[in-house]
């Protein structure tokens, strides 16, 4: 038998081991670059949930100082009522802090969550400038703490759709005192 049957005989075993050895390295190039898709969205993600949680604490942080300071005005019950005085310092260092977590929420937040950040926060900067007018009016001031509210709602609810999250609770509870007088 000559070398060139010889090869002509193997050739098809050949082939199968070439064929079998591209095919595997393609089903390993796929895979790994599936992985790494998979890797890279997980960190977005985990990135993106900071950041929106980086944000909601900031902005809560104002909340609180405004019940403080309504709680003096007479407006709210929060139990550790603050002075305007006292509480304006702590309100532009939460301003500042606000800031740059605000800057990475437009860097990495969806449309629809930084939007509805937005509204939120609008609705908070109203609770600041009421307290600043020093006004008098616990209706008027719940009628605001019902609209911060809700728009913490919808920016939550914006947040879980876009993380893809299960629906959470409203957080939308009140004090034990508070739930008697109702």
């Amino acid at each position: 038998m000559s070398a060139a049957s010889t090869f002509l005989q193997q050739l098809p075993t050949l082939l199968g081991v070439v064929i079998g050895a591209l095919g595997s390295y393609l089903a390993v190039v796929r895979s790994d670059g599936a992985r790494f898709r998979r890797e890279r969205d997980a960190r977005w993600e985990e990135r993106r949930l900071a950041v929106y949680s980086d944000y909601a604490r900031a902005v809560k942080r104002t909340v609180t100082l405004t019940y403080r300071v309504a709680a003096h005005l007479g407006n709210d019950p929060h139990p550790h009522p603050l002075s305007p005085q006292e509480a304006e310092p702590l309100l532009a260092e939460a301003t500042a802090g606000r800031d740059p977590v605000g800057e990475a929420l437009l860097m990495l937040g969806s449309a629809d969550v930084v939007e509805l950040a937005r509204e939120w926060v609008v609705v908070v900067l109203e609770m600041e400038a009421f307290l600043r007018a020093g006004t008098r009016d616990p209706e008027a001031w719940q009628a605001l703490m019902e609209r911060q509210r809700s728009a913490r709602q919808a920016y939550y609810g914006a947040v879980r759709e876009d993380l893809a999250l299960p629906p959470g609770h409203p957080a939308r509870w009140l004090a034990p005192a508070l739930r008697d007088q109702r």
